[in-house]
Formats: structure tokens, C-alpha cells, sequence
């Protein structure tokens, strides 16, 4: 019997014989008989390497060989999109912009509703030195401007020519925040806006003074967080403007004060040329198109007070049309201004600024220039 050493000695040869054999191509079990298989330990240690031998040489076998899958591309959604979507005639033609293929873009956009503006609406990009030395110069001195803020398309007609004199620049103080939220404005809101500026007055005038504009407006928000509602800083702004800039005629477009009268008293008094307030709409319409807090005839009142303190001073007023008004309201309308003395009126066309906003009802036509409001004395 052998001892553990020789058992190991042997499987050793064992081994050596199967890797020998697999690499030779030939049987993996020694002779029986031979000089080292003379034990019935050995001869089982044989027919174990014989099944080894042929489970490698299964293994060894070249596998059959297996049918190429097909690149088969999922069907996705947004295949089915382009399939459905604009082919290349409808690029070259210009329609494919008006395909839209994703719903929730659809939905996003309401198309049902969207209206295509004229072709008179797109004006020039705005350009020229006077434009951009407009533009630097509002940012150097932290001044906000109604031009940019509105993003007004008129824009480079009115800082842009070549005549400095009959450029003109609306310049909106106080802050760019509102204390109120009317339907038609985009301004931002909040209860508590920030403290104003107390050199605003001053870069105001120095930027007038600059540019060498010959008509400039001053307009605010509403700030019914202040004890005067800043009727005292667009005051001192007018007086500075004046000092600096004397030759510039000066229009204020303000609040009502929340019918404060003695605070249209200090802007009708400051030096201003122009003292402007609008009504915005018909009094009918008012309470649904103004904020809560600001209403038809304390706006009248406001209006009329100016020219009762000042008689010589220019009192002006606005109002937008395509909000749902009727002619008849329009008439009435002025018949109102008329009888508190107010001197000029201008209609302008409501465009909606988002579709959070008031919708235009619209009118048949406009009996007035392209992008100029009608003025009526």
C-alpha cells in the first residue's frame, strides 16, 4: 500500500499525462499493465482521468455556430415623432416651423389661440453709437430704464438716431418692483420692495446731462410702501435734471398716490414740463384691468388736481385699446378728460406681454400711425 506521498506522487503523474495527452491530440489513459499502473488504486486513478479526458474533449469541441442576431432599433416615441414630424420639402418650403410635434409643446404654446403678428411689427435690431452709449451708460450709473425693461421695440428709433435732440430715453425710478399687480403689466410685484436709491437723483441727471436727450420721461411704480409713495424723489430728480440739463423737457409719468392730492402738488411744482397719469382703460373695464387700489376716478381726480395747482402745466393721460371696449366707453372716456381740463390723450394697442396676462380682444382696424399713438388735443 502506498504511503500519502506516493498517492500524491502519482496523481502528479496523472496529471502531467492528461495535460500531455489533450496538447498531443491522443488518449489521456496510460496502458493498463504498464510499470506505473499496477495497483487497483492506479487503475482507478486511470478511468477517472479517461472521464476527465472526456469531458475536455468535449469542451474542446468547436461549438456550432449560432445565428447572427439582428440589429433590430427599438421603436421609441421619439422615432415615431420624427416619422410623423416635418420631412425635407417641408424645410425648404417654410412649413416646417409651424409643424409642431411634441403635445406638451402644443399645449405650452396654445396654438388655437396664437395669433401671427403683422409684418409692420418687426423693426431694424437696434445699432448705432448713440445706442450703445445709451446702453453703457444706464449701466454705469444703476439706472433702470422702461425702454429695457419692456424690451420696446422702439427702442433703436429712440436711442439710436442721429439726432441727439429728438432722442428720447423713459427712465423708470423707485426701484423696478411694484407694490401692485395690475392684469396688462409685467413689473415685477412685491409687498415690500427694496429701500430706493438715494443717488438716483443725482445719476439721473447726470446721465441726461450725457446723452444730451431733448425730451426724457421719468415714470415710477407704484410704491405704497413709502409715507409720500416717492413723490418727494421724483421731485428732487426733476429739480436735478433741471439744474444740469436745462434745455430738456421733462415729462413725469406717475402714480396716483393713493389719491394723496398734496403729493400731486409737490410733482406739479418740482419744474417738470409734462405732468402725465393714465387712466389705462375705460371705467367700465377698470376694476378688471387695474389693481384693486387703483380706481377710474381717483385717477381723474389726480389729473385734474395738477392742472388746478399749475394751470400752465401739460397734463397728459393713456389709454390702451383692445382690452373689450366699445366706442361709445371711448367717447365717454374723453368727454371726462375733457371736462377736468386734461390736454392731450394717446391711444395705444394692448399687447399681451405673457400668457399669464389679460387677452387681446381686439378691434377692427386703428386709425393711427404704425407703433405712434393718436394724439388728440
Amino acid at each position: 500500500m502506498y504511503k500519502p506521498s506516493a498517492r500524491v506522487l502519482c496523481f502528479e503523474r496523472h496529471a502531467r499525462w492528461l495535460s500531455s495527452s489533450i496538447r498531443r491530440g491522443t488518449s489521456a489513459t496510460p496502458p493498463i499493465g504498464s510499470n506505473e499502473l499496477n495497483t487497483d488504486s492506479d487503475r482507478g486513478n486511470a478511468r477517472a482521468a479517461a472521464d476527465v479526458e472526456g469531458v475536455a474533449s468535449r469542451l474542446s469541441a468547436t461549438p456550432p455556430a449560432r445565428k447572427p442576431r439582428e440589429n433590430r432599433r427599438r421603436i421609441t416615441e421619439f422615432k415615431d415623432a420624427l416619422n410623423l414630424g416635418p420631412s425635407f420639402a417641408d424645410f425648404v418650403s417654410g412649413k416646417a416651423s409651424d409643424m409642431i410635434l411634441d403635445p406638451l409643446e402644443k399645449a405650452r404654446q396654445n396654438t388655437e389661440e396664437a395669433k401671427k403678428l403683422p409684418r409692420w411689427l418687426k423693426v431694424p435690431i437696434p445699432k448705432g453709437t448713440n445706442y450703445h452709449k445709451l446702453k453703457g451708460d444706464v449701466k454705469e450709473l444703476k439706472l433702470s430704464t422702461v425702454c429695457e425693461e419692456a424690451r420696446c421695440p422702439n427702442i433703436g428709433e429712440c436711442w439710436g438716431g442721429k439726432d441727439k435732440s429728438k432722442a428720447t430715453a423713459t427712465i423708470m425710478l423707485l426701484g423696478d418692483t411694484c407694490t401692485r399687480g395690475c392684469r396688462f403689466c409685467s413689473v415685477k410685484t412685491n409687498r415690500a420692495p427694496s429701500k430706493p436709491d438715494p443717488m438716483e437723483p443725482e445719476n439721473t441727471a447726470e446721465a441726461i446731462k450725457r446723452w444730451g436727450l431733448g425730451y426724457v420721461v421719468l415714470t415710477t411704480v407704484d410704491r405704497d410702501d413709502l409715507i409720500d409713495g416717492g413723490a418727494n424723489h421724483l421731485a428732487e430728480t426733476v429739480r436735478r435734471i433741471k439744474q444740469k440739463a436745462p434745455k430738456t423737457l421733462v415729462e413725469t409719468l406717475s402714480g396716483d398716490f393713493r389719491g394723496d392730492l398734496k403729493m400731486v402738488d409737490i410733482m406739479a411744482q418740482c419744474g417738470l414740463d409734462v405732468y402725465a397719469h393714465n387712466l389705462e382703460t375705460v371705467e367700465a373695464l377698470t376694476p378688471h384691468v387695474r389693481d384693486r387700489r387703483a380706481t377710474y376716478r381717483q385717477s381723474l381726480s389726480v389729473l385734474e388736481r395738477a392742472k388746478m395747482t399749475v394751470p400752465t402745466l401739460l397734463t397728459k393721460t393713456s389709454i390702451m385699446l383692445g382690452l373689450g371696449e366699445t366706442d361709445e366707453q371711448i367717447i365717454q372716456t374723453m368727454r371726462d378728460l375733457r371736462d377736468i381740463g386734461c390736454d392731450v390723450v394717446t391711444f395705444g394697442q394692448y399687447m399681451r406681454p405673457t400668457k399669464r396676462h389679460m387677452k387681446v380682444v381686439g378691434f377692427l382696424y386703428c386709425a393711427s400711425g404704425k407703433l405712434h399713438s393718436l394724439r388728440m388735443f
